[in-house]
């Protein structure tokens, strides 16, 4: 007596793409299981080079772009008079607005460069104050000193080293409990310029950086923030006083 066939076993979808999945695996094991040719390792490690320096070129044209941008906006916003009053003994008199100060523009661009950045913004953090303050004065030959900016509400995030068109530079970047920072731009002047013989104070603003810059003893120091020129004043004074 011949006995019925057991009905069909009825797979979901997603179990008989599974059941195909591991066929197909063990037909082909033999092959998944062998070393890719070194021509094709080869491929695929140029491929990602080339991704890679594309990436970086296009986030180096984005930050160019945006530096020129700064510098654009500094050059159109150039304040037509200095300002009135004394700090430090030095005094703030109305002058005509000279060329666009090279050192200023030096300022801005690193500022427009690293004050975006999130996860590097700085080479040596608040932590290393010691050693950053060190290994800048050595490397500027001068000795430097670092800013307490704690009552004007601003905190320390690090330093960096930057090259200038007469020797290195240091940036002290500093940040505020909203996230705004400020940086303090410094470094020797040119001998042989009418900049490095200045003293007075100046102030620059464009539509969304202000700068107070001053020179002493040859010495350039430029303060930069998105700031009106009254609270930039108040810090540029903080800092010159404790310099």
């Amino acid at each position: 007596m011949n006995r019925p066939a057991p009905p069909p076993t009825h797979h979901s979808p997603d179990e008989e793409w599974d059941r195909l999945r591991q066929q197909l695996r063990q037909l082909h094991a033999p092959v998944l299981e062998e070393a890719p040719p070194p021509g094709l390792l080869a491929a695929a490690k140029a491929f990602e080079e080339a991704v890679a320096r594309k990436r970086r070129q296009a986030e180096a044209l984005r930050w160019s772009g945006m530096a020129a941008a700064v510098v654009l906006a500094f050059g159109a916003g150039w304040s037509a008079n200095g300002l009135q009053g004394a700090t430090g003994g030095h005094t703030m008199a109305a002058t005509q607005a000279p060329p666009l100060h090279s050192f200023v523009r030096e300022a801005a661009v690193a500022y427009s460069l690293y004050v975006p950045e999130k996860r590097h913004p700085v080479e040596v953090g608040a932590a290393e104050e010691q050693h950053l303050v060190q290994w800048l004065s050595r490397r500027l030959d001068r000795p430097l000193k670092l800013p307490d900016l704690a009552s004007q509400g601003y905190a320390l995030v690090g330093g960096r080293l930057l090259p200038g068109t007469a020797g290195a530079r240091a940036q002290f970047m500093y940040q505020n409990a909203e996230g705004q920072r400020l940086t303090l731009y410094l470094g020797q002047l040119d001998a042989g310029t009418p900049e490095a013989r200045g003293a007075a104070f100046r102030f620059e603003a464009g539509p969304q950086l202000s700068t107070f810059y001053w020179v002493d003893d040859g010495f350039g120091y430029a303060l930069s923030a998105p700031l009106g020129r009254d609270r930039l004043l108040a810090l540029a004074q903080t800092v010159h006083g404790q310099l």
